[in-house]
């Protein structure tokens, strides 16, 4: 589900990966649609490869999401502008064993617009393969 979708260190929201050749690959953005190559030297995340610290185990990042669409009915979350405490106290009812310590607010903003992002396209599909 997530494997696709790219974070790219400078580039807002997130990108959806096209193609790839042997020095770059070509990403289309989820927000205008823009596609453009992306190289080797720039920091480039899977959407399936992050996780958020808890208090025992890290979390990967579409338990998160599927917490988050139970908890809002399939429907979007609250907007990443929030004033800070609205977010502490949402992502605290959403994932109560996050650790204070080392998850930030700036952290969690990214993921409820990331989450908001992502059900806007359609590309949150929570159905398991059997």
């Amino acid at each position: 589900m997530l494997k696709d979708i790219l974070f790219i260190a400078g580039k807002p929201g997130l990108q959806k990966m096209i193609s790839s050749s042997s020095n770059a690959i070509i990403v289309e953005s989820l927000i205008d649609g823009k596609r453009f190559p992306v190289y080797s030297n720039v920091k480039i995340m899977s959407l399936e490869e992050i996780s958020v610290y808890t208090e025992t185990e890290d979390m990967p990042l579409k338990d998160i999401f599927k917490r988050m669409h139970d908890k809002e009915g399939g429907k979007e979350a609250l907007s990443h502008k929030e004033p800070n405490e609205k977010i502490i106290a949402y992502f605290g009812e959403v994932m109560p064993e996050y650790d204070k310590d080392r998850v930030y607010t700036s952290d969690m903003k990214k993921i409820v617009q990331w989450y908001n992002l992502l059900l806007s396209k359609g590309l949150l599909n929570f159905e398991e393969n059997k």
